[in-house]
């Protein structure tokens, strides 16, 4: 099949696109290089571009055709989405409607699309499944249920069917090391942590006292790789069967933050110095995927699920690029 993938010069996007190259389908980048890298991207074609000019992502659409669109081009900071509302609306939601309509105009009929389990909010009961009450808490999780709204519509009105993908928390790398997690201002516990274990500096958890086992927020950590599988069964699904389908992306289980500073250290032989910060507002005590549905549909399930499978994937990144992509 041929691919576009809208932000695939970023960290999800490079290894979607790494891995469906691996299996001889055929990519072409887009993307605005606001988080992504040149050289995350390998041999396929990179178009730069912005899906908030209409006329940008229509002449890529105008010029090739694809059996389906991958979407991962997004703000995605749910602290700066409550800072900058309208930034997070205009390009989570404006870029996703010129994408859906260059695709209406030009005849492509399946939209793979990255959203997030932040459409939940503050889970009323664990795991979370994708009947879970739909309360997102942030900017960042209404942009995404949003779009997944629109996303019915477009299906409804002109036959554009879609998957929504609610991700849990992505992690890891290439276990060779040479694609990962590199963005200009990184705020994930895992690559934060292990330049932290590196470096030596301190480490500061935010809150002690939430109702865990251990104090420590808990969540749902899945392998890039897992999620980069899903995206490209849930194309395969959807061209076969004319559906569209939304399913959760996790392991199905949590891990807290000191289980991850735990495998960190057991993983890099270095003893982490962990200090003790306020919670944040609007983080959950726990939160985890119930991820049977995708296992069911798309014959879906984790081959990499655990932790510390995860972090020595994302250590052999760190090693080899501790200033990232630099």
């Amino acid at each position: 099949m041929k691919f576009l993938i809208t932000g695939g010069a970023g960290y999800i996007g490079s290894i979607t696109n790494w891995l469906l190259r691996s299996k001889s389908h055929e990519t072409q980048i887009f993307d605005n290089m606001s988080t992504g890298h040149k050289e995350a991207v390998g041999d396929a074609k990179l178009v730069i571009g912005d899906l908030t000019s209409k006329d940008a992502i229509d002449r890529v659409l105008e010029n090739d055709h694809f059996d389906a669109v991958i979407h991962f081009a997004a703000l995605a900071l749910a602290g700066e989405s409550m800072q900058k509302p309208f930034k997070y609306f205009h390009n989570n939601i404006d870029g996703g409607l010129n994408l859906l309509d260059a695709m209406r105009r030009n005849g492509c009929k399946t939209i793979i699309f990255s959203s997030t389990c932040a459409v939940y909010g503050f889970p009323e009961s664990l795991p979370v499944t994708e009947e879970s009450p739909i309360a997102p808490a942030s900017v960042y999780g209404a942009s995404k249920r949003n779009f997944e709204q629109i996303l019915d519509w477009y299906e409804k009105i002109y036959g554009i069917h879609h998957a929504n993908l609610r991700y849990f928390n992505a992690c890891g790398a290439l276990s060779d090391g040479t694609l990962g997690e590199a963005h200009p201002v990184e705020t994930h516990i895992i690559p934060v942590a292990l330049a932290s274990a590196a470096s030596g500096k301190p480490f500061f958890v935010f809150g002690e006292d939430y109702k865990t086992p251990d104090g420590t927020c808990v969540r749902d950590y899945i392998h890039v790789l897992d999620l980069a599988d899903a995206h490209l069964k849930a194309a395969q699904f959807i061209i076969k069967n004319n559906v569209s389908l939304t399913v959760n992306l996790g392991v199905g289980k949590g891990y807290s933050n000191l289980e991850i500073l735990h495998t960190i250290e057991k993983v890099t032989g270095k003893k982490m110095d962990i200090h003790y910060k306020e919670r944040r507002w609007g983080d959950p005590d726990a939160i985890f995927a119930d991820n049977r549905k995708a296992g069911k549909l798309l014959g879906w399930k984790p081959s990499h699920a655990s932790l510390e499978s995860i972090i020595e994937s994302a250590w052999a990144w760190y090693k080899m690029h501790p200033n990232g992509y630099a």
